[in-house]
């Protein structure tokens, strides 16, 4: 194909993308639109190439197993609204004059609990949310929480797929040789990676309420105190609610915390710690699966199913909250594919991989690989392209020695590929932050980006100074 002869032309999808759904607010809308301006660029013919495009984006393992994911946190937010438990849980935060701070703190907090960047906003939105909407929390804001703490996290903890997945890169190159030195060097990069440590202490902050909210988020906010609207009029929430009471509690029903909340979440959570330490990584679905079996089981004991139909009503109710994040989910892979296939990352990378010294080699590799994440919505394929670029230069410019230059490169490239991660509109872990806060999706991006990008300014500051 002509993956490398299209130069900056090759932006033009994700730049169209980005224009529309910041004009439009329509994320469906702005996607749909870029993803088919791509396949035109390509050479297909109108509908067949998106038809071929979605094909091949789509037929494959890896989107599946998101539909799976999204689908089954769809069913256990519908599990847990049957059971009432949201409301029992609600109530016990209701009356106290600092709860709305709780609840940011407690969401902030979970995800400290639940490392893993698919499993942490769909979890603890569904826990957290109804609290939220309880105390006026903007949902913008509870997405923007949820969506900080997540690879943020996950890109410090060494013990993770991340952490082997980046040491796996590191150990590629000639002067590491192995995974264990891969590790090592992963490791003593994390007092760098500069740019998670500040967002995650920047969301406390905002939390506590220290840092002002700014921008569109301080918009957000006056919008709920003046009209008590958690999402903008218009808006189209990635998770909905169709209306229903998700705090109400039925007389003549007792949900049972333990049984109904507790014991589903320690399942997933356990569930998900075992199996990455038994196998390098989380078996997400299969956690997922056992706690709606659990509720399925608990609740049909209890009789609060009275037939079988009304089982298949919780999992068609499920489905159907979740159906627009499936959408934004699947124009994101085929948005992605279309972008690499016209060489969109090799592009960035060309443009910034020569006359590099060790006082700009830091700061250039953070905003590098920022921009190749941005603009790609994937931190891991960015870390794939910058790692032996730039890398090998840390190494030449050490002659071998593994010196604080080549730990400052490594922590460069992780932490620009969480800004990206966090902050672009095609992430997928930005789409199912949307998802667990049932914010609507562009909201979210905009909201956020101010944030995101103070603190990628800071973050390279930092690395200039160093």
């Amino acid at each position: 194909m002509q993956e490398m002869g299209w130069g900056v032309w090759s932006m033009l999808p994700l730049l169209t993308t980005l224009v529309l759904a910041f004009i439009t607010r329509s994320a469906l809308l702005a996607m749909l639109v870029g993803t088919f301006a791509g396949t035109l660029m390509l050479g297909s013919a109108p509908g067949v190439g998106l038809n071929e495009l979605f094909q091949k984006s789509l037929g494959n393992g890896d989107f599946i197993w998101i539909c799976e994911i999204v689908i089954l946190i769809g069913i256990l937010f519908e599990l847990f609204k049957r059971a009432g438990v949201l409301g029992a849980l609600a109530q016990r935060f209701s009356g106290d004059s600092a709860s709305r701070r709780k609840v940011e703190i407690s969401a902030w907090g979970m995800g400290f609990v639940i490392v893993d960047d698919y499993f942490s906003p769909l979890l603890t939105g569904a826990v957290i949310r109804p609290m939220s909407d309880r105390v006026r929390i903007p949902r913008e804001k509870l997405a923007f929480i949820l969506d900080s703490t997540t690879a943020s996290v996950c890109i410090l903890v060494p013990f993770t797929a991340w952490g082997a997945y980046v040491a796996s890169l590191i150990a590629t190159q000639a002067d590491v040789g192995s995974v264990d030195a891969g590790l090592a060097i992963f490791i003593g990069a994390i007092k760098y990676n500069f740019y998670p440590m500040l967002m995650l202490l920047f969301t406390l902050l905002v939390c506590l309420g220290v840092i002002p909210d700014f921008g569109p988020m301080r918009k957000a906010e006056r919008r709920v105190a003046e009209s008590g609207d958690l999402i903008r009029p218009g808006a189209k929430p990635l998770l909905t609610d169709d209306g229903d009471d998700v705090l109400a509690v039925s007389g003549d029903y007792r949900p049972s915390l333990l049984l109904e909340l507790l014991a589903p979440v320690l399942l997933l959570v356990l569930i998900g710690t075992w199996t990455i330490i038994q196998t390098g990584s989380v078996r997400i679905v299969e956690a997922f699966m056992l706690a709606n079996a659990w509720l399925f089981v608990v609740l049909s004991v209890k009789k609060s199913f009275k037939s079988l139909a009304e089982i298949a009503d919780v999992v068609v109710a499920g489905t159907k909250n979740v159906m627009a994040a499936l959408l934004i989910i699947a124009l994101a892979y085929a948005l992605n594919s279309v972008t690499t296939e016209l060489g969109a990352g090799q592009f960035i990378v060309e443009q910034f991989t020569e006359g590099l010294s060790p006082n700009s080699l830091v700061i250039i590799t953070f905003l590098l690989t920022a921009a190749i994440s941005f603009s790609t919505g994937t931190s891991w394929g960015a870390y794939a392209m910058m790692m032996p670029v730039a890398l090998p230069v840390a190494f030449e410019l050490t002659g071998g020695a593994i010196e604080p230059l080549v730990y400052q490169t490594v922590a460069a490239i992780a932490g620009g590929g969480i800004f990206g991660d966090h902050a672009s509109p095609v992430s997928d872990t930005t789409v199912l932050s949307s998802v667990g806060a049932g914010s609507d999706h562009i909201d979210h991006v905009i909201t956020q980006l101010p944030y995101a990008l103070s603190v990628a300014a800071v973050t390279a500051t930092l690395y200039a100074l160093i």
